[in-house]
């Protein structure tokens, strides 16, 4: 069992930066970010294997947002840049064995961690 502890949400206005932060028991694993916002389903935002520094990010967000992980602190981040209201959302970290950015294929899961951006 993989336990995941988000931190790191909060409420900024459009074009701030916040640093999501998410602790897991275990490092050997490729962790992913994905968001819920209010009445839409789960989506991708961006994952990272473990060991070769590959990564994947939903089109979205690429240019703003960057994942990037610290196995010695088995910990992995998402600096999100230049917020807009439509990133507003529950933001969950998820492990799994493999990368990939389907959220039905991650065997573990944070409680998540709420970001709130206003215009």
């Amino acid at each position: 069992q993989v336990q995941l502890v988000e931190s790191g949400g909060g409420l900024v206005q459009a074009g701030d930066s916040l640093r999501l932060s998410c602790v897991a028991s275990a490092s050997t694993y490729a962790m992913g970010w994905f968001r819920q916002a209010p009445g839409k389903e789960r989506e991708f935002v961006a994952a990272i294997s473990w060991n070769d520094g590959s990564t994947f990010y939903a089109e979205v967000v690429k240019g703003r947002f960057t994942i990037s992980r610290d196995n010695a602190k088995n910990t992995v981040y998402l600096q999100m840049n230049r917020l807009k209201p439509e990133d507003t959302a529950v933001y969950y970290c998820a492990a799994n064995p493999r990368i990939t950015v389907y959220s039905d294929k991650y065997n573990y899961w944070g409680q998540g961690t709420q970001v709130t951006v206003s215009s």
